[in-house]
């Protein structure tokens, strides 16, 4: 087996220290001149070098990495989250390591554990069964960058990024009063998060008593489960609190005959992209989905360079995607 070519070997052959060939190699190639740039470079490639992110973390005391970790990447909403984030990391050369959690508090545990010991520069956090306790235990105690997602309460030490989901609640009650619609049905998972709380709240801000609450699994199985229930109430709408959710209705009320907007009209959240594409078009309520993780990476990047800054909350607009799942009563 050939040997493995380092850092010190570039720095021999291309006739400056190693510490040049470091910077220049991860990009800080101002202080030297174009042609030893060049040659560094160009050796580097004629040499095969890749560098080892394990030397490099005892060296520069970073790995170029970024624990991502998100409750369910089958929902397309956070496969869309993830690439937004993607986006800017790779723009600063960082790379996601992608932590899927299913909502489970061993693995949520062991992944934050793993990632911890394996060096990576720091967390973003977009599942809410990683529980304040872990936080402190893995994250604060170990002085480990971190952003929380709006799947978890907002924490004053920490920052925090999210979406306007009460505003979001309001925006589909009140479009669905505008329509006529005076009993209706709001569809939640069984378990609320954070951030699903705060647009159900929105909702019953101005549905109240005249809201008919069904509890069931957040998918599209949960969504055609539900249309039993819905069928028992005097609704002639639903709220759906997430478009995968309403996508399951669709289904749900097809089979038995039942049709949309026709029989009852229906509202989704999220405008994930499906939501255009499906017959008829899905009417929700839009979250800036790459914004939110554009902006989730940007901040994690600026809390790495300057750990000491002031901790930064950001709250992101919703607005209201009328399309043809929603009619007047």
């Amino acid at each position: 087996m050939a040997k493995k070519v380092t850092i010190k070997d570039v720095a021999k052959a291309s006739g400056v220290s190693i510490a040049t060939v470091s910077q220049i190699l991860n990009g800080n190639t101002k202080n030297f001149s174009p042609k030893t740039v060049e040659k560094v470079k160009a050796i580097k490639e004629k040499m095969n070098y890749e560098a080892d992110y394990f030397a490099r973390r005892m060296i520069m005391k970073e790995s170029k990495t970024i624990g991502v970790m998100v409750p369910d990447i089958t929902n397309p909403f956070f496969s869309t989250l993830v690439r937004g984030i993607e986006d800017v990391l790779y723009q600063d050369n960082f790379i996601p390591m992608l932590c899927n959690i299913d909502k489970d508090y061993m693995k949520e545990n062991n992944a934050l554990e793993e990632l911890s010991r394996r060096g990576v520069d720091g967390f973003i956090i977009a599942t809410s069964a990683i529980s304040n306790e872990d936080i402190d235990l893995f994250l604060r105690k170990n002085d480990h960058p971190f952003i929380i997602l709006d799947q978890k309460s907002f924490e004053e030490e920490s920052d925090t990024i999210g979406t306007d989901d009460f505003t979001g609640g309001e925006l589909a009650a009140n479009h669905l009063k505008e329509l006529g619609h005076k009993k209706v049905v709001v569809i939640v998972p069984h378990k609320m998060t954070t951030n699903i709380n705060r647009r159900f709240e929105g909702f019953m801000s101005i549905y109240g008593d005249d809201a008919t609450v069904i509890s069931t699994a957040l998918s599209k199985q949960g969504g055609k489960d539900s249309v039993s229930e819905i069928v028992k109430t005097p609704a002639t709408a639903v709220f759906a609190i997430n478009d995968e959710l309403a996508f399951g209705l669709y289904l749900g009320f097809r089979e038995i005959g039942k049709r949309v907007p026709e029989d009852y009209s229906v509202i989704g959240y999220d405008n994930i992209e499906m939501s255009e594409y499906v017959t008829p078009a899905l009417t929700t309520v839009a979250q800036p989905i790459v914004e939110l993780g554009q902006t989730a990476a940007e901040m994690l990047l600026t809390r790495i360079k300057d750990p000491k800054l002031a901790w930064q909350h950001t709250k992101l607009p919703v607005k209201l995607i009328k399309r043809f799942s929603t009619t007047h009563a």
